[in-house]
């Protein structure tokens, strides 16, 4: 799976929760969920849910904690994908 490919899934998961439109619209590797698209940590769990559920991953304490980003996602999933 491409990096543009991953995007677009992460995308359509943090949709729901987003409060800052604009910042979606621009989302790159370097948007933060919580200082750009303004996700609240609860919902940061629910993003991480998702993304668990999306790609049949288990993201443990250590890389939910980390996972703060768009691109600290990516290579998590990636990780993850990778160690299946």
């Amino acid at each position: 799976m491409t990096k543009e490919e991953l995007i677009i899934k992460l995308k359509a998961i943090v949709k729901p929760y987003i409060q800052d439109e604009k910042a979606f619209k621009n989302l790159t590797e370097e948007t933060d969920f919580i200082k750009d698209l303004k996700i609240n940590s609860a919902n940061l769990v629910d993003v991480v849910l998702d993304v668990e559920d999306e790609f049949d991953i288990e993201i443990d304490n250590d890389s939910m904690e980390k996972m703060l980003s768009v691109k600290a996602a990516i290579e998590i999933i990636e990780t993850k994908l990778a160690s299946k």
